[in-house]
This record gives C-alpha cells, structure tokens and sequence, in this order.
C-alpha cells in the first residue's frame, strides 16, 4: 500500500469515536463533549472509564468556561455501553490503553492512545487545581483539533 494512501487513511474522520479513561469522570467525558462540540455534531461520540467513577465538578467548572456542559451525563464503564462499534477508539491513561487493546482485539476498530496528566494529582489550592482540569481541557482541544480538523 503506497504511504500517501496509509497516510490518507490514518487521518481520515471517523464516524464514530470512543474516548477511553480510568473511570470516565474527568478525561475521557472531557475529550467527549470538546469533540462534540469541535467537530458540530457530525460525528457520533461516546466515552467510557476501564469501570465507573463519580463525577468531577471541577470538570463542570472548566467546560463551562467554554461555553460547554456535561448537562445531566454521569460516568459509564465500558461494560455499560450499548453501542460497542467504533470507527475509532481513543485511550487517554496507561489503563486504560491496555485494557482497550485487550478487550477490543476482535472489533476492527482503530486505537490511538493520547496519554494525559491526571489533574487529581495536583494538590493545592482551588486555583492551583482548576490550573491543572484547564490543561488537561487544553491539551484535548489541541490533540482534536490536530487530529480531525487540520
């Protein structure tokens, strides 16, 4: 297969995409809605934790700096998802890649790991925290923006 065909396919949008963390409380539900938001709905996007956490306020407070909302959403694990085809599935933790690549060896869909800080690691004030959620928000706006709409 000539390299410009591969190179074609390999940042081709997909049509539907699957962000993958720890527990689906701050990362991956992030990349969701940013991804959403970046890409006006054209594409279908879920995210799942490797199992289920508990929701992150400072997430709330980050996204809504941007105009963006988890409205109503809570935590899935993987175990949970109706819809278990994707074009693409994203990891953003160690975990969470290899847990992804062992479960998902049968489905056809690609993996791509995006490796991102966990924020809950900062420690400090409230300020010194959110600075740490803004990153990682930062970071996954840059690494989709890169990736579906260059």
């Amino acid at each position: 297969m000539p390299d410009d065909f591969k190179s074609a396919a390999a940042v081709r949008k997909p049509d539907s995409i699957l962000f993958v963390c720890g527990m689906n409380a701050i990362r991956s539900p992030m990349a969701e809605i940013l991804t959403r938001s970046l890409l006006n709905g054209k594409t279908y996007v879920a995210s799942a934790g490797v199992t289920r956490g508990e929701r992150d306020m400072f997430v709330d407070a980050v996204l809504e700096e941007e105009g963006l909302s988890l409205n109503e959403r809570q935590p899935v694990g993987l175990e949970e998802l109706n819809d278990g085809y994707f074009d693409l599935i994203i990891t953003l933790t160690p975990q969470a890649h290899h847990v992804v690549l062992e479960r998902m060896r049968s489905f056809a869909a690609n993996v791509e790991y995006w490796p991102m800080p966990d924020p809950t690691l900062v420690t400090g004030s409230r300020d010194q925290r959110l600075a740490a959620y803004r990153d990682v928000r930062d970071r996954l706006k840059q690494k989709i923006t890169e990736r579906f709409l260059q």
